[in-house]
């Protein structure tokens, strides 16, 4: 398991333990939390469930039917 040393200001150090505290977790176990949502490469499931609640969104049809043949390559 990989170890880091982080450099905080007080006031933000203040901060983190707070959270951490609040959140019953050890300030290892807080920032890795944190660490870890935001490298996720996953959609929340609060996003995933709101595919398909617009029942007024254009389908896939809808939006490429005025669209026009792309221009001709240049050849190489």
């Amino acid at each position: 398991m990989g170890q880091v040393t982080i450099y905080l200001d007080n006031e933000l150090e203040q901060k983190m333990m707070a959270a951490a505290q609040a959140a019953h977790l050890s300030k290892s176990k807080w920032i890795a939390c944190i660490i870890e949502q935001h490298i996720t490469d996953e959609w929340p499931e609060s996003i995933s469930q709101l595919s398909g609640s617009w029942a007024d969104f254009p389908s896939i049809d809808e939006i490429r039917s005025d669209m026009t043949n792309d221009a001709p390559r240049e050849s190489l």
